[in-house]
């Protein structure tokens, strides 16, 4: 799968799916395709199994028609999600500081530094991922650890003047229908890259403590209506020019497609968006 180098920058509930009725149904894709002829966004829908699916509301990629998505292709949602450079703030221990080993890396809710330190604010964003391998089976009682930079740009533990923060990252262990789901804010745009949420699979939560034993390291990117929305907000200001500047066929990781990577979003900048994405991994 592809790999990319990530530009430096200067200092900058989970949606609910009926997986079984799905199941059931069992709808050929060019049957979904025609139901959906028209809308304004398609799921690309695919993996019909006996066992448990996702539908595209438990994170099928779905095209936005204003996000300059470059992909092309006709890839199953349970393909496998690329491989994608870590950056240079994991805090994996890959690259300086490790966050893994830290009592409390281990929550849903990664806002607040850890130690009851600074939360980090902006609109609000809840993160699900289901974890599945390629024959769409739910992997369960693994661990996702997810990362992302706060509305300013700035990533915890490396930016200047947050280099003693830990907030926006977090570990999860997936449950049994292969979920975890962050309660999170909306990243900020800096220079250089479009926005995304960095995310590590390791194939257990007593192994989530170092960047070796990670099996996928991968990017999503957010779709360009949603990231306008928030950045209209209070404190986003500096988003809204860098956005402009840049797009997924520019980008430095997305360029090549972002078809697995982008995923379903609901609600708005006032109330707080959710974002859900099916996550397909080789085992």
């Amino acid at each position: 799968m592809r790999e990319h180098d990530e530009s430096e920058h200067d200092d900058h509930g989970g949606l609910t799916v009926d997986l079984r009725a799905l199941a059931r149904l069992r709808p050929t894709r060019r049957r979904m395709l025609g139901l959906l002829a028209g809308a304004s966004v398609v799921p690309l829908i695919g993996c019909e199994t006996g066992s448990m699916l996702a539908s595209g509301d438990a994170g099928a990629p779905s095209g936005d028609a204003s996000s300059g998505d470059a992909s092309s292709g006709d890839a199953g949602s349970c393909a496998e999600i690329p491989t994608e450079t870590g950056g240079p703030y994991p805090g994996d221990g890959s690259n300086g500081p490790n966050v893994l080993g830290e009592s409390g890396i281990v929550r849903s809710d990664i806002r607040a530094s850890l130690g009851g330190g600074t939360i980090a604010t902006g609109v609000p964003l809840s993160l699900s991922l289901l974890l599945v391998d390629a024959s769409c089976r739910a992997l369960a009682g693994y661990a996702i650890y997810a990362w992302h930079c706060d509305q300013n740009g700035l990533y915890s533990m490396y930016s200047q003047g947050v280099t003693n923060e830990t907030y926006l990252r977090g570990v999860q262990e997936t449950d049994a229908s292969g979920r975890v789901t962050f309660t999170t804010i909306f990243p900020g745009c800096y220079s250089g890259r479009w926005p995304h949420i960095h995310f590590e699979i390791y194939p257990s939560l007593t192994s989530a403590t170092t960047s070796a034993n990670a099996v996928k390291t991968s990017q999503l990117a957010l779709p360009q209506t949603a990231c306008a929305a928030a950045y209209a907000t209070t404190g986003y200001a500096t988003s809204v020019g860098n956005l402009a500047s840049i797009s997924l066929a520019t980008d430095n990781v997305f360029s090549d497609g972002v078809s697995l990577q982008l995923p379903s979003m609901s609600g708005d900048a006032s109330s707080g968006f959710a974002a859900s994405l099916l996550v397909g991994i080789a085992i």
